[in-house]
């Protein structure tokens, strides 16, 4: 089968089970970092002669990843790729750029076994505009404004959220839509992507904040984003806390000299009164 016509069947595919549904259709949801394993519903236990390919969006070109063997055509993810004894593909550490529809098909004596079975992966992940590196633990500094970028990556993101009634919200750490406190400017421009805005004080040091996709009321999958300050923030409290001390040192220790003089020159007064005057000494030890 020709790259083209490959591409014409999961167009056909796909209008088929947004429309008809398609007996075997799956949809995958999980946040980036997780692993997941998409089945292929073989009853042959035969991987050997079992075809996994791919298609990113709706308009992507197709892409085999297993026939027999997990393809090398991308090393990066090719590692991340396995096959379990059912023939289900298992995808470690997923990206955003694993979503996508993935297709199992089945030959027998070089013949079409069964129907395709099609497995529709749908990607959360969340990005800082203050990193360049996308993590869900990234390290800011306080008292600066920081964007959070929460998207859902899938094959069809207007079916999903146009259609099947989708919603991306943003929640704290109790579970409160952050749509309802001014500190945080929620913005959703993009049907598969909602950001959030603020400027992040000391106290929201360890605060998580977390990316929901929920479906109607059912929460599909999150991801939770944990603010992490920077280690120059904290250095810089304990520099704060050094120069305090310092300064109290500076100005005790003057303080500590001068009351060491004070009670050294009454002492030696005293030592000298007793010498000479020793009869008035004598006379106070007979009073007491």
């Amino acid at each position: 089968m020709t790259e083209k016509s490959d591409i014409c069947l999961l167009g056909l595919i796909l209008l088929s089970s947004l429309f008809t549904g398609v007996s075997g259709a799956q949809d995958v949801f999980i946040s980036s970092g997780e692993s997941v394993s998409l089945s292929c519903n073989d009853a042959l236990h035969q991987c050997s002669s079992t075809t996994w390919i791919y298609s990113k969006y709706i308009t992507s070109s197709t892409v085999e990843v297993f026939t027999g063997v997990v393809k090398k055509n991308n090393t990066e993810r090719s590692e991340r790729l396995s096959l379990t004894s059912d023939c289900s593909l298992n995808i470690y550490n997923t990206t955003q750029h694993d979503c996508g529809l993935y297709t199992c098909r089945r030959y027998v004596n070089g013949s079409h076994h069964e129907p395709y079975s099609l497995v529709f992966l749908h990607v959360l992940h969340v990005s800082s505009s203050s990193s360049s590196s996308s993590s869900s633990q990234t390290e800011i500094r306080s008292n600066t404004p920081v964007t959070l970028s929460c998207q859902l990556f899938t094959y069809y993101c207007g079916y999903v959220f146009s259609v099947d009634g989708f919603q991306l919200v943003w929640m704290n750490q109790t579970d409160v839509d952050l749509q309802t406190d001014s500190r945080y400017q929620i913005r959703s421009d993009e049907l598969c992507l909602i950001s959030l805005t603020t400027t992040l004080v000391n106290e929201d040091d360890n605060t998580e904040l977390r990316c929901v996709l929920k479906h109607k009321n059912d929460i599909k999958t999150s991801v939770t984003y944990t603010v992490r300050f920077t280690a120059s923030t904290t250095t810089s409290i304990i520099i704060r806390v050094i120069l305090v001390i310092v300064e109290v040192s500076v100005f005790a220790a003057p303080t500590v000299i001068l009351l060491q003089i004070i009670c050294a020159g009454r002492a030696q007064n005293r030592r000298r009164t007793q010498n000479a005057h020793p009869e008035d000494t004598v006379m106070s030890a007979v009073k007491e």
